[in-house]
């Protein structure tokens, strides 16, 4: 793996378990796109994929949160996760891509089975509301 990839997944697993907003908002690009199984279509720009990936951190990264498999390449990566959320075990896979300064300009996350995504979706909602009204689009 080359420096550079080991360094930008390290920085990702530091920001995950600390959930860090500063942290996570100097590794968005300013042209970042953020993919998420609760909206039906990108989200476009650094505000927007902080607000969106920030509220996923939020719900997903709780104390049963943990990754369990990882492939790196040598801009990109694919993390697969599992956490529970009432009682629901969740399983996930954070595929992103970066730039040559390491920071993240396409994140995609996935998820299954339906009924976890249920799980995430509301939290993430009632979330957005209470940050300004925004709503999953």
């Amino acid at each position: 793996i080359p420096m550079q990839s080991q360094a930008t997944v390290e920085k990702w697993h530091a920001i995950v378990k600390t959930r860090d907003a500063k942290a996570l908002s100097s590794m968005i690009a300013a042209d970042a796109i953020f993919w998420s199984p609760v909206l039906h279509k990108p989200q476009h720009g650094r505000q927007l994929v902080l607000l969106y990936l920030g509220g996923a951190l939020q719900v997903l990264c709780n104390d049963r949160f943990r990754y369990v498999r990882e492939i790196v390449g040598d801009n990109d990566a694919c993390l697969e996760f599992e956490t529970e959320i009432d009682g629901i075990t969740i399983n996930g896979v954070d595929l992103f891509r970066w730039d040559s300064s390491g920071q993240i300009v396409d994140f995609k996350v996935f998820l299954l089975p339906l009924k976890g995504l249920s799980k995430v979706q509301e939290p993430i909602a009632a979330l957005l509301n209470s940050m300004g009204g925004q709503k999953p689009a």
